[in-house]
């Protein structure tokens, strides 16, 4: 998607009089993955894009068809108009990307080969020693905290030990990263996926979380909130790190395979208790403050979701992405992007605005006084 981005195949475009924004067509991608050697023919390259779209990854900008044809037909990534599902197991799997990222940028890294019983692993580290780097980074609020957070990646089969003889504990068993999220993978290995795999078969695997214990039902919406604690919480549904089916855009197995409901289910119920009008906000004394937010965007985006309009207000915020750092929270509502006034518009040109601008993000928000 980042590369489709930086080669301008991912732009507005319009057709039949209407601005499609940051879509692509099927045809020209499919020529792409040939040329960047992602596909060897066209037969494959659509196979290819069948499985994002089976995956609730890319979708047909009106939703009107339901598989991937080589035409001249738009598709969107579901990542840049806010409908990507954002079930628990892609929350974990993404905070165990982050804390990874963390772990192997920094010297002196917990991260080691080390040796048990004349066997080698990577990426491997004690967990007591990875209980001391999440409370020291602020990870985790306590040491109990830190249990749950590292039970959680391995439950989701992100770590695991080394010889997968023990769960999670505070001690010095050593455990390792069973992931390497810097392995650089090719499009192709989704064609490999098989939901029948066990854990130790495909350990790479970027599509699929394979996680130990599953639990019926746990894709629900996920109510996001400004900590960096995992729960389980089974809500409204929500959406790629954001779920909002044609409503928004983000700034954003195991065994069996990562499997999202249906797009039908994924249009969450408004975050605000009430309508708030912009005569409301602006209205002298009314119990609004203004704040002024800086994000600067990463590789996968701002971290927060926009919603609604006149005024828009924010949807849902990705506890470990930009915006939440930055003091973002769910129900402000979107006063200026960029030092443009935008309360008189709605959550899709917001979302242009904020995707074909700057990577820095100034925003100013209002938020209720409690």
């Amino acid at each position: 998607r980042l590369r489709l981005h930086d080669g301008k195949l991912i732009k507005d475009r319009r057709y039949h009089l209407r601005t499609y924004p940051n879509c692509f067509v099927a045809k020209e991608l499919t020529d792409w993955l040939i040329d960047h050697k992602e596909a060897p023919d066209r037969e494959t390259g659509i196979r290819l894009m069948q499985k994002l779209m089976d995956h609730y990854i890319i979708h047909h900008v009106c939703d009107e068809h339901s598989d991937y044809k080589d035409a001249k037909l738009l598709y969107r990534f579901r990542k840049d108009d806010g409908t990507f599902p954002l079930s628990k197991d892609v929350k974990v799997f993404m905070r165990g990307q982050s804390l990874y990222e963390k772990l192997v940028s920094v010297e002196e890294s917990i991260l080691k080969v080390r040796e048990e019983n004349s066997v080698k692993y990577q990426r491997t580290f004690l967990g007591c020693e990875m209980i001391d780097w999440l409370v020291q980074e602020g990870e985790a609020e306590n040491r109990k905290e830190a249990v749950e957070l590292g039970r959680a990646l391995l439950e989701h089969g992100i770590i695991q030990h080394v010889s997968n003889r023990h769960h999670f504990f505070d001690s010095d068993i050593l455990y390792q990263f069973w992931i390497n999220f810097r392995r650089r993978r090719r499009l192709t290995e989704l064609l490999n996926e098989n939901s029948s795999r066990t854990l130790s078969e495909s350990p790479d695997s970027p599509f699929c979380l394979r996680k130990l214990n599953p639990d019926p039902g746990n894709t629900s919406f996920l109510s996001v909130q400004t900590n960096k604690e995992i729960k389980i919480v089974s809500a409204v549904r929500r959406s790629s790190i954001t779920s909002l089916a044609g409503n928004s855009n983000p700034y954003f197995s195991a065994t069996p395979t990562l499997v999202f409901p249906p797009v039908a289910e994924c249009n969450p119920k408004s975050v605000l208790k009430r309508p708030v009008t912009n005569e409301e906000l602006l209205s002298p004394g009314a119990p609004y403050i203004k704040k002024t937010l800086t994000i600067v965007g990463d590789a996968v985006g701002w971290g927060f979701v926009v919603r609604g309009g006149r005024p828009c207000h924010i949807q849902a915020v990705d506890p470990g992405g930009p915006a939440a750092a930055a003091g973002m929270k769910v129900c402000q509502f979107v006063f200026s992007v960029n030092g443009m006034y935008v309360l008189h518009l709605d959550y899709q040109t917001i979302s242009s605005l904020i995707m074909t601008g700057p990577r820095t993000l100034v925003m100013e928000v209002m938020e209720a006084v409690e």
